[in-house]
């Protein structure tokens, strides 16, 4: 059986996370960040990093798990963001990924 995933992606500041949050309050769901920025601690301004409210109205994976001095690569993410996926299916949620471009993202295979 495949594992379902939601996958909302677009440019900055765009309502992609308080789509997420909706979604995942309305689907017992939890957010995988896709944004390549938002890992990094410190980097908040320019990157609508969800705000502390935000993610405490819904589970997020994937912010704030890097310093700036660290890198992070499209590996990285693969490798993580499955890892959150399994976690957060084998809870019985569902994962949303939401966050990155739309010109860099048309599809995500994990």
């Amino acid at each position: 059986m495949k594992t379902k995933i939601i996958v909302i992606v677009g440019p900055t500041a765009v309502g992609k996370t308080a789509l997420a949050i909706d979604l995942a309050q309305a689907l017992n769901g939890e957010i995988i960040s896709g944004d390549s920025q938002q890992v990094y601690r410190k980097l908040d301004i320019g990157t609508a990093k969800a705000t502390l409210e935000e993610q405490a109205a819904a589970p997020h994976h994937l912010i704030d798990v890097r310093e700036v001095t660290e890198s992070y690569s499209a590996f990285d993410f693969v490798r993580e963001a499955k890892t959150a996926i399994e976690d957060i299916t084998a809870r019985g949620k569902l994962p949303i990924i939401a966050g990155g471009t739309s010109k860099v993202c048309s599809k995500v295979i994990i």
